[in-house]
């Protein structure tokens, strides 16, 4: 299982990093999420500069794209070229945005009369261009889902192992980053939000 954490220049470190952090926990070595890239070396929001994994071009071939947010997604939904690029396939592909990533499914044509979550910044682009934006933190219909606020990172990521290693797997990922303490409240309030969907 291969997932691709598209992740460009100005990015959300919270959304890249976590995602792929709580993925990678799936005691799977079959399975694994990596930072993928339309450049070598990517540098975020705030300076943070990773190496790229995968290019750009294993979106395509990738059983999951997570598609986060950033400075430059207002100018990727526009860029018709570098979406061609991805060639995201919603019948064979899970594929999941977290806020402004938002603006890239609806580029890519994804979204179609599906209303989608994102963060309250990037809400007036994504009406604009014709979206529902829901007041909640996620939503997902078939294969395809957002999130909305940073901090559902880590829900994006348990929906995805319930969606592929089913409800227990995606509990015991959310226990290993949970807070000391708050463990069942922590996971509980994820698995609750996902649960409508899958």
């Amino acid at each position: 299982m291969r997932i691709a954490v598209l992740t460009f220049d100005g990015f959300n470190e919270i959304d890249s990093f976590v995602a792929s952090h709580i993925l990678n926990r799936v005691p799977d070595r079959d399975w694994r999420a990596e930072i993928t890239s339309d450049v070598a070396r990517v540098t975020s929001l705030y300076g943070v500069v990773v190496d790229a994994q995968q290019p750009l071009s294993f979106a395509r071939e990738a059983d999951v794209v997570l598609v986060g947010s950033g400075l430059r997604s207002h100018e990727i939904a526009n860029d018709s070229k570098l979406l061609a690029t991805l060639g995201l396939d919603p019948d064979r592909q899970l594929i999941g945005s977290q806020c402004s990533g938002a603006l890239i499914l609806a580029g890519l044509g994804l979204l179609a009369d599906m209303p989608v979550c994102t963060d309250a910044r990037t809400r007036p682009s994504v009406e604009a261009a014709g979206v529902e934006v829901l007041d909640q933190a996620f939503f997902a219909r078939g294969n395809v889902a957002s999130a909305g606020g940073c901090l559902t990172a880590e829900t994006l990521a348990a929906w995805v192992i319930w969606r592929l290693k089913g409800r227990d797997e995606a509990e015991r990922a959310l226990r290993r980053v949970s807070p000391v303490g708050e463990e069942h409240a922590s996971i509980e309030r994820v698995l609750a939000r996902i649960q409508p969907y899958v």
